[in-house]
């Protein structure tokens, strides 16, 4: 299981104007950020409490921002603008304020969180004076402070008594939510679950897009048909993939319809935020993520002398250890033995490599590798076709599988023979084809 809890930025790019404004991005340390704005906005000589309290919605504001790519789902390349109008003030080269400073190094990874929401909270401020809002009054913090309240005091007091602060967040590299692939029939893993999540809950405010019932996390005619809906919706190319402007059009509706940038927000819970597959895989873990590692490792140790041909299981054990560093080694990538999502994409690389430029001494055996992704109802192509030639030698012989048709489309029949083959060999009984269902199945073809 993956959990996509908030990661306090090491860095943040910042947009100097307003969201359409000709003005420069830059991209600076978090912390030094934070700073900037706390010193721009707060005054050094307010008491100690209320500049803490102050500093922690400026530090829950920008990572709301962050954590939803409110503007990088709008189109635009930054995380944040330096105009107050929108945002929070941020000043170039200013000077910063050495109390202040040391505050913000204390308390940056800490940030404010509402109920039992996950996400960042938005936690709208102003000045109190010259503005006033529904959110926190800066100088009525320092009323508050004056009146000995404590730093969350004081944010109950603007916020809600259910306001808590998570602290000592984990720090990192935040990378943007789209995986750098068009996503489509047939692909499998977070990026499906996060697609269909949002569109779910989407569906509740458009409810002319159909329902998705999968909870596996592979992206079936169901998922395309929701998909294509959404973009009919919203005036995008109807292709039922999910490229990167369809990817952050969702993303931009699902926020928006969730008011995850708002004070009132319907929020995040924990369970919205856990996935199916880890961002990782180690030693001991079992799942259809190790099963495509293994069939892809197997296949290119079958070809790379360079990567030892072991005998794997559906567990993530020490020869899938040694196969993974004999890869990561080969690729140039970190020699660890733990599996992360960097090697997977190097190692889907690889394998489409393999696909495209099979060595002609093995030809015969080139129809017989897993084509890279899920085969489920609605899939067409030559893949198709080539799984329906093997489940018509099987048919030849097990006349208690339904029949198939050798048309390449992923058809009613075809979902009704795998399923039966499921069910006789112990599989979960979905209709789709993954990799060690395709092994098999090819292996009961040569009967």
């Amino acid at each position: 299981m993956a959990v996509r809890n908030p990661i306090v930025p090491n860095n943040i790019t910042v947009h100097l104007g307003t969201p359409d404004s000709d003005a420069k991005n830059i991209t600076i340390p978090f912390t030094d950020y934070i700073a900037n704005v706390a010193s721009s906005e707060l005054y050094p000589t307010w008491p100690r409490n209320a500049l803490i309290a102050n500093i922690y919605a400026i530090i829950s504001f920008a990572m709301n921002r962050i954590y939803n790519e409110w503007y990088r789902s709008k189109g635009y390349n930054y995380d944040i603008t330096s105009s107050p109008v929108y945002d929070q003030k941020y000043t170039e080269n200013r000077s910063i304020y050495e109390n202040i400073n040391d505050i913000v190094e204390d308390i940056f990874d800490n940030y404010v969180v509402k109920g039992n929401q996950v996400q960042p909270y938005f936690t709208r401020y102003c000045d109190g004076r010259v503005t006033t809002c529904s959110g926190l009054s800066q100088w009525g913090s320092v009323t508050l402070a004056n009146q000995g309240k404590t730093p969350l005091d004081i944010l109950k007091n603007y916020y809600g008594n259910d306001i808590k602060i998570v602290y000592n967040a984990p720090v990192g590299d935040v990378t943007e939510g789209y995986p750098g692939f068009d996503v489509g029939l047939g692909n499998a893993g977070n990026p499906v679950l996060l697609i269909q999540r949002d569109l779910k809950r989407i569906r509740k405010n458009y409810p002319a897009i159909p329902d998705i019932t999968s909870t596996v996390g592979i992206y079936d005619k169901e998922t395309e048909n929701a998909v294509k809906k959404f973009q009919e919706i919203f005036n995008l190319p109807v292709t039922g993939i999910v490229d990167k402007g369809t990817w952050y059009k969702i993303k931009y509706v699902y926020t928006s319809v969730k008011k995850l940038s708002d004070l009132y927000s319907e929020g995040l819970s924990k369970d919205e935020t856990t996935f199916l597959y880890t961002d990782e895989l180690n030693y001991g873990d079992t799942g259809i993520e190790v099963q495509y590692v293994h069939y892809f490792l197997d296949a290119l140790a079958f070809l790379d002398p360079d990567i030892p041909r072991l005998p794997t299981n559906g567990i993530y054990n020490n020869n899938t250890i040694t196969m993974v560093k004999a890869f990561q080694k080969k690729y140039n990538l970190p020699v660890t033995g733990i599996f992360t999502y960097r090697d997977w994409l190097v190692l889907q690389n690889a394998y489409n490599n393999i696909l495209k430029s099979f060595p002609k001494e093995y030809q015969d055996f080139v129809n017989e590798l897993y084509p890279d992704y899920f085969l489920t109802r609605g899939v067409e192509g030559k893949d198709v076709r080539r799984l329906q030639k093997f489940l018509l030698a099987i048919c030849r012989y097990d006349k208690s599988i339904p029949g198939v048709r050798v048309n390449g489309i992923f058809d009613e029949l075809t979902e009704k023979s795998i399923k039966k083959l499921q069910d006789d060999y112990g599989f979960e009984i979905n209709g789709i084809v993954g990799p060690l269902l395709w092994r098999k199945i090819v292996e009961l073809s040569k009967r």
